[in-house]
């Protein structure tokens, strides 16, 4: 989207959506409201006889689209959040209707069947973006949200206990670069519980988050990227901490924690990921979200960090990842376009509420 290009600094990192226009609004729409009807390609993620085989829509009613559960609970959290923050979004009446035929009791109760069945699908990945999606309808003042956030509570209730029962009990986190990263799905759990005012939630998420990554030192980010990877494994986790500690504490644990990121090899982190637009094996398009999360951590970072001799450095990564991501963002190719606006939207809204909220610390 070369229109950013225009866009200065201080706005594209600021995470607010006053500047953001109705053509804007609405690009940031599209690829999410034709993905939730996208029943096909699908990802099913479990293993069945033909003759048990089901339809992704008999499956999962509500999240079908979008090719995987994960990313069509994320584009309704994408097209409700849109919702909150525009008024007058140009797509408010089809995103209603969209999101409005999809979230009704019985469909809700099916998708509960599904975690009666598996009741560890989608961990933890999937129950953060469900959790999110919970904690927007709860910000949105306006009766549909309480409706639909009526609608959605006994899932988001089974999700609760799943993330203190199976999550939150783990005994050593995830540090990879993909859907299975502890510290992503501890960020989403405590934006959650803060959002919602449930004390004890965020409590228990802030224990897990010290217990699992105070001690960590050295992180060797010249490894990264790896794979498949969209998520930086070093920069989510500083992202989480920076949520449960103290400001000064925060800069003292990143000293730590990160190399001197200024410095040969440890610099390449701050340098965007170059991706190739005409691969066919996929990967580009986990590289253009590695971009755009990067930049919402690295800024995230550099604001709780304040005059720290790092945030300078990685204020200006951040913008140089913003930009780059949401250049290559808005692909048409479904490979990207089921999921990637997501992220956009994360990026560009991050101080617009529910993410990262510092009303309390966990």
């Amino acid at each position: 989207m070369d229109s950013f290009d225009s866009v200065d600094a201080e706005t594209i990192l600021g995470g607010r959506s006053d500047w953001i226009d109705a053509d804007l609004a609405g690009r940031l729409a599209e690829h999410p409201l034709d993905g939730v009807e996208t029943e096909f390609p699908h990802w099913i993620g479990a293993v069945d006889s033909p003759e048990a085989f089901d339809r992704p829509s008999d499956r999962h009613p509500v999240f079908y689209g979008c090719y995987d559960w994960h990313s069509a609970v994320h584009s309704h959290w994408c097209l409700v959040r849109l919702l909150r923050l525009f008024d007058d979004h140009p797509d408010e009446s089809r995103i209603r209707e969209c999101v409005g035929e999809r979230l009704t009791a019985e469909n809700v109760g099916r998708e509960l069947e599904r975690f009666e069945e598996n009741p560890t699908f989608e961990k933890p990945y999937g129950w953060a973006w469900l959790m999110r999606l919970a904690a927007e309808l709860y910000l949105w003042d306006d009766p549909v949200a309480d409706e639909w956030r009526t609608t959605l509570r006994p899932l988001e209730s089974r999700i609760v206990d799943l993330v203190e029962s199976e999550f939150l009990t783990d005994e050593r986190p995830f540090r990879v670069g993909t859907h299975e990263n502890t510290a992503f799905a501890l960020a989403g759990v405590v934006d959650y519980a803060r959002v919602t005012g449930d004390g004890d939630l965020a409590a228990a998420a802030g224990e897990r988050a010290r217990a699992f990554y105070l001690e960590d030192s050295d992180y060797p980010v010249e490894y990264e990227p790896l794979g498949w990877d969209f998520l930086s494994p070093a920069l989510t986790e500083a992202d989480l901490v920076r949520r449960v500690l103290d400001p000064g504490e925060f800069a003292g644990w990143l000293d730590g924690f990160l190399p001197d990121v200024r410095a040969e090899p440890y610099d390449a982190v701050l340098d965007p990921v170059a991706v190739e637009p005409d691969s066919d094996e996929g990967v580009e398009y986990h590289l253009i979200g590695l971009n755009l999360s990067r930049a919402w951590c690295l800024a995230g970072v550099a604001d709780a960090l304040a005059d720290h001799r790092d945030a300078e450095a990685l204020e200006r990564s951040a913008e140089r990842h913003a930009r780059r991501g949401v250049r290559q963002a808005f692909t048409d190719d479904y490979a990207g376009a089921h999921w990637l606006s997501s992220f956009a939207v994360y990026l560009l809204t991050r101080d617009e509420g529910g993410i990262a909220p510092a009303e309390s610390r966990a």
